[in-house]
């Protein structure tokens, strides 16, 4: 996501970072830099002059240049200033009292609006305990009733639908079905276009008129760029917005879109879509989309959607396993599975801090975790927990169940002892310890799963103490300690034998 604008933007900044007099003059020469990367990936001219002149005003203003600091100080200006032009104020919703709430989506065809609807309606439902009711009032585009009913059905949400009705005469019948069966919020999803024409906007007009949206959102492509800029710029001017949905972000490679919409047209970016599930639809978060335009990263979002799919139980359990060098095959199945339900290795290491630039992130092989995992699961329960007991036999037997080789089967149990190892140096180092104790309660080491809150507070406190781990080393008591109870765990294994 954005790489053709963080790869550029990074560069610049780290120019800017090195240690040396930074002067007024190559400030002004990063600047326009820092500008004309902002214009090739697509953002609005007037949000990147104005941007880099917020820049140069504070940085000028506060005698940045005179600290001792002085780059790392541009870096956090440019952060923060990138953060109040993408902050939105209030709430994304406002939700009615004694009736229901009415979300009225609007948008061209082929922005992702129906499946947006169907994303936005579980949204509410998981995190706001809300009942929501689908109404198709898009009658322009062939089977788009279908398809909300089919997304309707596979996620166990009501769909509202008749034929021989106005748009608008649908929306009312809709609202009027959602008062009688208890329904609390009602999701509108209208007719879309190739192009933005008067007939479009004509017929939202009657549809807003007929239900009285408390919420209207366009959705737009993040992917065309300027062209969802203008397009919502259109819709602005005829239809009042409560803000806007950017679709298929995960694969805009500039952000144009999402760095400009909120600057042209006033209306906030309230939520983000980040792939084709129904859970890949997460709140806008101005502080974490400027982290990872500017290759900081994004580990909130990233413990936000681990606390979805890993079990806070099983977590405490793996952690205490690992503290006590208990770490089994078993585990690492569970901890593949669980990447696999976060999206896989490209949306994980998509949101990992400090990357060396140039690091894509598509050229990771998802194949590989698949034939990881299948050579875990070839393997018996005792083998998963017994790793010694695998020799050459049961490595043929293994290789011929998952499909794989020998050698394949020989680097998994290499990389999983290599792994084992690195734990325990960690461990003997304090940091594994230390990480445990601020994250997970149960092993009485205090703390608890994570808080979007805590992990802000704590990404950039986690990256320090990981590079200071990494620099200085393990001293030779740790490594002398390390080699006794390697030791001791082969002694161990062959006592079971």
């Amino acid at each position: 996501m954005f790489e053709a604008l963080t790869t550029p933007l990074r560069r610049i900044l780290s120019g800017l970072s090195r240690p040396g007099t930074l002067t007024e003059a190559n400030m002004e020469e990063g600047l326009g830099q820092i500008r004309g990367a902002l214009l090739e990936a697509d953002v609005h001219f007037r949000v990147a002059t104005d941007l880099v002149d917020r820049v140069r005003a504070k940085a000028l203003g506060t005698q940045v240049l005179k600290s001792v600091d002085a780059g790392q100080m541009i870096v956090k200006i440019f952060h923060d200033e990138l953060v109040a032009m993408l902050s939105a104020e209030g709430e994304a919703f406002t939700w009615a009292q004694g009736r229901p709430t009415v979300v009225l989506l609007a948008g061209l065809q082929g922005s992702g609006k129906t499946t947006t609807a169907a994303k936005l309606a579980v949204h509410l439902r998981d995190k706001w305990k809300r009942t929501p009711l689908l109404v198709a009032a898009d009658l322009q585009r062939p089977a788009a009733v279908d398809q909300l009913r089919v997304l309707g059905a596979a996620n166990d949400l009501p769909v509202f639908h008749a034929t021989g009705l106005t748009p608008e005469d649908v929306a009312r019948q809709g609202l009027a079905e959602a008062r009688r069966t208890g329904r609390d919020t009602v999701l509108v999803d209208t007719a879309g276009r190739l192009h933005v024409d008067q007939e479009l906007m004509d017929e939202l007009v009657r549809v807003r008129a007929a239900v009285s949206p408390d919420s209207t959102f366009f959705v737009c492509d993040a992917m065309t760029g300027q062209d969802a800029v203008r397009s919502a710029q259109a819709f602005v001017q005829r239809l009042p917005l409560d803000g806007v949905i950017l679709t298929k972000l995960d694969g805009d490679t500039r952000g144009g879109a999402a760095l400009s919409v909120r600057h042209v047209t006033g209306a906030p970016v309230r939520f983000v879509g980040t792939g084709e599930k129904v859970a890949d639809l997460q709140p806008f978060h101005a502080d974490r989309m400027a982290g990872r335009v500017l290759g900081m990263g994004d580990v909130v979002s990233l413990v936000e959607q681990a606390q979805g799919v890993i079990d806070e139980k099983q977590a405490q359990e793996s952690m205490e396993r690992m503290l006590q060098d208990r770490f089994t095959l078993e585990d690492f199945l569970g901890q593949l599975q669980a990447v696999r339900k976060m999206g896989g290795m490209k949306k994980l290491v998509s949101h990992m801090p400090g990357l060396p630039e140039g690091f894509d992130a598509d050229s990771l092989d998802e194949k590989k975790l698949d034939h990881t995992q299948a050579v875990v699961l070839s393997m018996t329960p005792q083998e998963r927990r017994r790793p010694e007991l695998i020799d050459m036999s049961r490595k043929r037997r293994i290789a011929r169940g998952s499909g794989t080789s020998v050698p394949a089967v020989n680097e998994l149990l290499k990389q999983f002892d290599g792994m084992r190892k690195m734990m325990n140096q960690v461990k003997q180092g304090g940091l594994l310890s230390r990480l445990a104790g601020k994250f997970m309660p149960g092993l009485g080491l205090g703390g608890g799963m994570p808080s979007a809150e805590d992990m802000a507070s704590a990404q950039r406190a986690l990256a320090g103490a990981g590079a200071h781990a990494g620099a200085r080393g393990p001293s030779k008591d740790d490594l002398r300690r390390q080699k006794k109870l390697e030791r001791q765990r082969k002694k161990q294994a062959r006592r079971r034998h």
